[in-house]
């Protein structure tokens, strides 16, 4: 009666833990080792929040964005990058600033490589409809490497659907 006792017991733990009794201690490690990156990370989703006009920000972020698929491996990684209001100005040519509602036009050929760079790498970048609406934006014109499908409704609101959808929030 006591070994049923025991064992009972033990199940209920397991079950209680959201583990399973028959599973081996590591084989949980063995299936993550074999979907880990270069650095021993697994697949990741992540989506990147800018919407500052600060350059050296704006550069620093889109360093860490390298850093974090150097660390994960591009194969590993489904990172997006949401810009809206201000953050805009990243990709902004600056001879459009003059006919916009933008106080700062950041997208220089400096900027444009670096956007280049981790595009061919698979990032993808989504600009904010309501702000290229606010701030007399023509994505065609004004932009660079931005087509239609890159742009989302509502930035923030798009920020929030990829949360949902399991995506982790960086705001560098």
């Amino acid at each position: 009666m006591k070994k049923i006792l025991v064992i009972l017991s033990a199940a209920l733990v397991a079950v209680a833990m959201g583990g399973c009794a028959t599973t081996a201690p590591d084989s949980g490690k063995k299936a993550a080792a074999m979907d880990a990156g270069p650095n021993g990370y697994g697949k990741q989703k992540v989506v990147y929040h800018i919407n500052y006009d600060n350059p050296k920000q704006q550069a620093g972020a889109l360093r860490n964005i390298q850093n974090h698929i150097n660390a994960v491996g591009a194969e590993n990684l489904d990172l997006r990058v949401v810009m809206h209001g201000n953050g805009v100005s990243l990709v902004l040519e600056p001879e459009a600033l003059a006919h916009t509602k933008m106080k700062a036009a950041n997208g220089n050929a400096e900027m444009q490589a670096k956007v280049a760079n981790l595009k061919n790498q698979g990032i993808k970048f989504n600009i904010c409809a309501n702000t290229l609406r606010g701030k007399k934006i023509n994505y065609e014109k004004d932009l660079y490497d931005v087509n239609k499908a890159d742009i989302v409704p509502s930035g923030v609101a798009e920020l929030s659907h990829l949360m949902q959808q399991g995506y982790a929030y960086i705001k560098p």
